[in-house]
This record gives structure tokens, sequence and C-alpha cells, in this order.
């Protein structure tokens, strides 16, 4: 028989009473044969037999209330191991089928086991601490409060628990770290009783009700995780990813971040293409012995059974919106901070929800208030912010999210669903790429941005200043995530042949032709030394045909043989899937284009000074696309331009006169790449149909935004007929929505200002340049030109 556990210094004369969490006649036999043994350790043996008490806060209440002494407690347990499989001792379905956990076997495994099967438990011994240590940060824990027995005696309990899943760690693993008794540690806090207190109060209910409703929401929210069930469901869902891509993990900083995870809770924040996001991260940081993050979802994935099965992998199922429930957000909020408190890691997806467009979306702020506000109240000392990037080269689910934004319906996750996702993944889309961004530190990065609670500023005692600072340093916040999260994405082959055919209409394009317009664009990523993915297979004999190839089987591309040589164009009706892909790479190419269409403006209205003019146009463009990207402050941006200026011209210095006339221009053409018309069209051809619509519109009239989307969708077909778009990608009410959003920053949907028709018709107009610079951008690519030959 052997023991695991932590070894302390000898114990002196202390009397020593035995813990022991025995949950069958077996496990306390075991208990008491190795309380007599030599197993236990030096500094716990005692002359007699040792005082073995149940680990149960009902006995403890009575047994240690009066107890004489200080004595030494040592939790002990019996822990149970799978049999050892390919060098790991994890469940697998086999064992269920045979009716048992072997984590947690009935008693007649158990028996059998102990006659037969000696390496499959362990005794594991906790770290120990005496009874008046425990009273004494009991009491800290819980200032003004009157000590109770009941109180106590839970508080020990717990200590108990939470130190022997620690040693228990030891023997299988950071993987099955899992937090216990978390809704009764949360209701016993006098933190959360006094908001508790404090919501009676203020919303005049009986305090029995509010307490119900607590321990109701607690019940919701709190992952009740099983390490049986982990196994099985990794088991389960493996298959779902790894039959679809091959994953390609950077993990060259996770050993660092295992080490700043002994110090510092974790929160990996991915960027969000597909549901199978999670299960591949998981997969990455398992394979690395982390512990199971405690994953943010939305309550439209309870269904049976993923819900359930779900909640007992950590998944935390958190209500869409909960209004002015105020129990149910003091709950969350508490939740959020017990679980930083003890460092379990934390993930979500802080865009809200799936790109619908192969971007990263506006980031959502709420559970970043809540790791905020967990700092802020002094309840964790600082997490760290883990940017994740996750970009694949093929993803089956991406032609329904394409067929939402042109109004059809989005159909509900159920078990119809899951069985056609499961079938769908069954196919193979290439590869996955997963690289992890430079952890940020919350509490620093608050701090900088400004917010009073951490910065000292003296605004914090005014309430509307206070807040203001608040909100504008956690927009900086997310807006580190998404940089951290798009300088770690690559450019993936697929995001390359989608660029190519996307920017010339619908016209197709033999093998030359799309290696010509791909070939300046690897030059750019290589001068940036933007991450790629697999893009060497392009430069093997047959690859570029043969991601062609995949792309038309998939059905995103068609390919005409029936000529001289085959040609290729984006499959009618999937512009949309095809600006999915491209648009996963597309923050690389922004500021070039920005650049580009700054250089034609001083080209069409030539200045005095014609680097004060560019600059002038850059920012409004910067402007126009605030909310398709993140850009960094003034200064920053202004840094950033000047490095794309420096490739074309390097002998240029920023903020003096151009080395001559026409020089950046003639720079451009000499690269043989132009952008714009491949990147930022579809953007600004859908702010131009937001724009017109709002020309016509009577500036008197509210503006319902659902009904608006549906009419620039129609309005954006009709005008894609008639030329006046570039490609049906344009057609989008994501796109178009994120437009309206603009043109609400800008004031163009107030009502009762006298300027809002002109300024909407202004807009208008600045768009329709903004298209002709982007078609003289088109009309200069050497590329395009040579697909046109």
């Amino acid at each position: 028989m052997k023991s695991d556990g932590e070894r302390l210094p000898d114990t002196g004369e202390s009397e020593v009473v035995i813990l022991a969490a025995a949950r069958t006649q077996i496990e306390r036999d075991l208990l008491d044969r190795w309380c007599r043994s030599k197993d236990v350790p030096a500094g716990y043996r005692t002359s007699g037999r040792p005082d073995v008490l149940d680990l149960d806060s009902r006995i403890l209440t009575t047994r240690l209330a009066d107890r004489d002494g200080n004595p030494l407690l040592l939790p002990v347990r019996v822990a149970w191991l799978p049999a050892e499989r390919d060098g790991a001792r994890r469940a697998r379905f086999s064992d269920v089928l045979a009716l048992t956990n072997p984590r947690n076997p009935n008693t007649l495994i158990q028996k059998w086991l102990v006659g037969r099967s000696s390496d499959r438990y362990r005794i594991v011994v906790a770290a120990s601490a005496h009874l008046d240590d425990l009273r004494e940060q009991f009491a800290e824990s819980e200032p003004g409060r009157v000590p109770e027995a009941a109180s106590f005696a839970r508080y020990v309990t717990r200590r108990a628990v939470v130190a022997l899943e620690r040693a228990e760690r030891a023997v299988i693993g950071d993987r099955y770290k899992v937090p216990r008794l978390v809704a009764e540690q949360i209701m016993d806090s006098s933190s959360f009783r006094q908001r508790l207190d404090t919501i009676a109060t203020e919303e005049h209910l009986p305090r029995d009700e509010v307490d119900a409703r607590a321990r109701s929401a607690l019940g919701e929210l709190v992952a009740v995780q099983s390490r049986l069930v982990t196994d099985l469901f990794t088991q389960a869902m493996r298959p779902l990813h790894t039959s679809a891509w091959t994953v390609h993990a950077d993990d060259s900083g996770l050993e660092s971040l295992r080490e700043l995870n002994r110090t510092h809770p974790l929160v990996f924040l991915p960027s969000h293409r597909s549901y199978a996001d999670a299960l591949v991260l998981g997969d990455i940081l398992a394979g690395h012995d982390f512990p199971g993050n405690h994953l943010m979802g939305g309550a439209n994935l309870t269904f049976w059974p993923l819900g359930p099965i779900a909640r007992r992998t950590g998944t935390v199922f958190i209500r869409r919106s909960f209004g002015d429930d105020t129990v149910y957000k003091a709950a969350l909020q508490e939740y959020f901070a017990f679980l930083l408190s003890k460092r379990f890691n934390l993930e979500w997806y802080f865009e809200g929800g799936r790109t619908r467009t192969g971007k990263l979306r506006r980031p959502r702020y709420g559970l970043l208030n809540y790791v905020a506000n967990a700092i802020r109240g002094g309840r964790v000392d600082d997490a760290m912010l883990v940017p994740v990037s996750i970009t694949y080269e093929g993803l089956a689910e991406v032609a329904a999210v394409a067929a939402e934004q042109t109004g059809a319906p989005k159909r509900p996750e159920g078990l119809r669903w899951l069985a056609n996702y499961a079938r769908s993944q069954q196919r193979t889309a290439g590869n996955v790429y997963v690289r992890f961004g430079t952890p940020l530190s919350m509490r620093a990065q608050l701090a900088a941005g400004g917010d009073p609670d951490l910065s000292g500023s003296p605004d914090a005692d005014d309430p509307a200043a206070g807040e203001s600072l608040r909100r504008r340093a956690m927009q900086k916040v997310a807006f580190e995530v998404a940089v951290g999260i798009n300088r770690n994405t690559p450019v993936t082959v697929n995001s390359l042949v989608t660029l190519a055919l996307l920017g010339v209409r619908d016209r197709a394009l033999t093998l030359d032709e799309v290696r010509a317009v791909i070939a300046p664009v690897r030059a750019y990523l290589d001068a940036r030394d933007a991450p790629q993915g697999e893009v060497g297979l392009l430069d093997r004999e047959g690859g570029l045909a043969r991601v062609l190839a995949a792309l038309t089987d998939a059905g995103v591309v068609t390919t005409y043989t029936g000529g001289d040589e085959a040609v290729y164009s984006i499959q009618p009706g999937q512009h949309l899937v095809a600006a999915f892909y491209r648009n996963s790479g597309i923050h690389w190419f922004v500021n070039r284009s920005i650049i580009e269409l700054a250089i034609l403006f001083v080209h069409e209205h030539p200045s005095d000074n014609p680097v004060r003019a560019a600059w002038y146009e850059a920012k409004n463009l910067r402007d126009l696309l605030k909310f398709e990207f993140f850009f960094p402050d003034r200064d920053t941006f202004e840094s950033e331009l000047q490095k794309e200026v420096e490739l074309l011209v390097p002998e240029w210095e920023w903020g003096t006169p151009l080395p001559t006339e026409g020089r950046a221009l003639n720079a451009l053409i000499e690269t043989g790449l132009f952008m714009s018309h491949r990147t930022l069209r579809s953007f600004f051809d859908a702010q131009l149909v937001v724009a017109e619509r709002l020309a016509r519109r009577d500036p008197t009239l509210e503006v319902d935004s659902a009904a608006f989307l549906d009419e620039c969708v129609a309005v954006g077909r009709q005008m894609l007929l008639q030329g006046r778009l570039h490609g049906s990608e344009s057609v989008s009410s994501e796109l178009f929505a994120t437009a309206l959003e603009l043109a609400r920053n800008r004031g163009l949907l107030d009502r009762g200002d006298h300027t809002v028709a002109e300024r909407r018709h202004a807009f208008a107009s600045q768009l329709l340049a903004v298209g002709d610079r982007v078609a003289l951008a088109e009309s200069l690519d050497v590329s395009n030109r040579k697909a046109d030959r």
C-alpha cells in the first residue's frame, strides 16, 4: 500500500487528529490500516492510536467545538485510479460499459482492486494544520462575525477537501483540478451575504426569498465538474476536430504559462470562428497538463445531452439576458471572483459569438468587467489575459453563417443540429492553427488605461467621471487583447487564394494568373514578418492546383476545364464564404490599403504639403473603418503608417516633403501590388448602401434597425445587379449592421437636428469618392493587369 501527499516537518509533541474522507467501509478500513502502519509520515506518528474523525461538517461541529488542546488536523482519503493504458490513466467508455467509474468504483470493484490490483489506489495525505490556526484564519476571513460551531466546521471541511484535492493532483495531474463545495462557500461568504442583505433592503424583498433566488442562480451557474465525464467527453469529442483538421499549435510559450498559472489565474480569450474552438484549445491545454478551463457559454447550448455533459466538464452556462435581476447578477459576479481567487482558469469568446465575416468582431465587455471588479475589490490581486488565435483553413459551418447574413434564419441548436454538425466534421478541411499571444496583466492594463480605482486618478470620487474612465480603460484592455489575437493570426493558403479570386469581380483566372496575384502579396507578408500558415505548399509542384481543387471540392470555387486550360472563379452564391476565408488574415493589409488610398488622394488633389494631406485622408479612412478593425491611438497609428511608407520609399522620412513628385505613387506601382480593392472594397460598398438608404429617409423618423437592415439587404442585391457594388460579399447584414453603428456614432440617426439630412448626403458623397479611388487602385494594380491578359 502506498501513500501520496505533502511531507511536513516533525510535529513534535502535537496531538494528531486524522480527518478521514471515506465514502465506503472499504475506504475507511484502508485508512484505519494506514493509520496503524509505518506508511504514516514520521512527523504524524503517535505512541497510541490516533484519533480518527470522519470528514463531515455535521460530525466536526460537535467534535471540534469544545476540543481541548491544539491538535494537528491531517486530512486523508483513498484515491482510485483508472488502469494504465498507453502510459496514461484515463477513463474509457469500456469502463462505463462495465457500469463502474474507475475514479469512484462501487464497493464490489473496490474490494476486487484491494485484493488484486494495488496499483489502482493510493492513500492521499494532504497538508496539515493546527486547530488554533484554523480558528484564527476563520475569524480573519469573517471579520465582525460571531463564530458559529457549524460555520467553523464547514470551513474546516472545505479547507480539508481543497487540501486533499491539491494533494491528489500530485498523483493524477493538474489537468484534473476541479472546484468543490463552491455554492456552499459562496453562500457562506460574509461579503456575499452582505450584498444579499443590501439587495433585500433596497428592493423590499424578504431575506429568505433573496437567499432562495441566490441558491437557485448558483445552481444554474456552478459547473459541477466530473473527472470521469471530462475523460469520456474528451474521448468522444476529439474526432469532431481531429477528423476534420490537422492541428498546428505553437506551444513554445505554454511552459511559461504553466509557471505563471502557479501564481495567477489565466483568462484564455480565443478568437471565435467555430463551435470546435473550445475542443481544439481544450485538447492542446490538456496535453500540456493544464487544469480544465471554466468555459463561459450561452444558455442556447444547454440542450440534452450536450448541456448536462458540458456542465460536468467545466462549462458555465450564463443567461443571454438577465436584465434587472440583481440577485442573479450578484451571484454571477461572486462566482467569477471565487474562481479567480482560487486560481481556476477561465475561457470565453470576448467577441460575444462566432464571427460572421471571418475577422474579429467588436468586443463585449460584460465578463471582462467581472474580472476587473474582482481586482478592484481586492478579491484577487491580478489575472493574466491570454489572447489566443484559432484559425481554420476550412470550416463546414461557414455556409450556414453566410446564409444568415442574407436573411436566412439561424438554425436552433439541438439534437438534430448536433448530429448534422458531427456528420459535417467527418470531412477533411485542412489545417487549424493555434497560437498564444503574450499574456497581459489585467491590473497593469487597467492602470495604464486610466482606471480610477487602480491608477490613483483624482476623478475616482466623481461617479460620472470615474465610470467614464473605467469604460475607457476597459476598451483599452479589449483593444490590447484583439491586437494580441490579430498579431498571432497567420495568413492561410485559402486566405491568399480567395483574396486573389474575390479581387477580380466574377472573372475566372488561370493558375498562372492566380499565382501572379499571390506572389507580391506573399512578398509583402515576408517584408512585414507576418505569420503564415503552410503557404510553402504553393511553392511545390502542383501545390496551388491542389489548394484550388480542395476549395472546389468544398463548393467555394468553381473550376472550368472545357477549354485550353483550367480556370477558376468563386462559385456563384459562395462569395460570403470566400470572404470569410479572406478576412481571417485581412488585418495584415489594412494599413497598407489606407496608405494606397491616401497616396491616390494626394495624386487627385495636389497640395503644397502632400504629406499633411495624405495624413489627413488616412485619418478620415481610419474613422470610416473604426468599427470594422482595431486601430491604435493616433500617435501609434501614425508610426504604423510611417513603417508602411518606408516599405515603399525607404529614403523618405515621415514629415518631410515627398522626394519627387509622384515618387510614392510610382513606388506603389513598382511593387506590383495594390490591396485596397481586394481588402476594403466590400466594407466601403456596404457603408455606401447604408449611407444612401439613410440619405433617402425622412430624418425626423426613427430608424428601426431590424427593418432597416432587411431593406439594405434587398437594395444591396439590386445595386449588385446594377453593377454599383463590386461583389456579393458586400451584401451582408453583418456589414450593414456595423455601417449603421458608424452612422449612429456620427450622429446620422439623430432626430430633430436640422443638419442631419445634409450630413447624411455628405456621408454618401464621401463614400462614393472613396469608391472611385478604390476603383483607381484596381486599375493601377499590375497583378490585376497580368490577370487581364
